[in-house]
């Protein structure tokens, strides 16, 4: 076997923050990240594998949504874990370009304050 337990924990990230978020507002966030142009993920200091790697654990959230039933799915809470070196980007992007592409001033507080709590 290559490498421990110490190095995989390393590999996927170290320690993960837990963030809880409306499904609404995940798929907000998600539509977000994948609507950055290529100039202004260079802006962000990031690559398309960075946006991806970010983009997946929004996307993850997925197979929880799936026992979740139709009608209540929208504002059902959803707990995603990441890990905390990803907390940093995540939150200079809502704060620089979420605002741009949400609709809802209501997902914005509620996704700032969400992650405010767990930096």
């Amino acid at each position: 076997m290559i490498g421990g337990h110490g190095e995989r924990w390393r590999r996927r990230g170290g320690r993960t923050v837990r963030l809880t978020l409306a499904f609404d507002d995940i798929m907000g966030f998600a539509l977000a990240l994948l609507s950055v142009p290529p100039d202004e993920l260079e802006t962000l200091g990031w690559t398309f594998a960075d946006r991806k790697r970010l983009l997946d654990h929004f996307l993850r959230s997925g197979k929880a949504a799936q026992r979740i039933p139709r009608d209540a799915l929208g504002q059902s809470l959803i707990k995603l874990r990441l890990p905390r070196r990803d907390l940093a980007p995540l939150q200079r992007f809502a704060r620089r370009e979420l605002p741009k592409a949400a609709s809802n001033a209501a997902m914005l507080d509620r996704v700032f304050r969400v992650l405010d709590e767990a930096a």
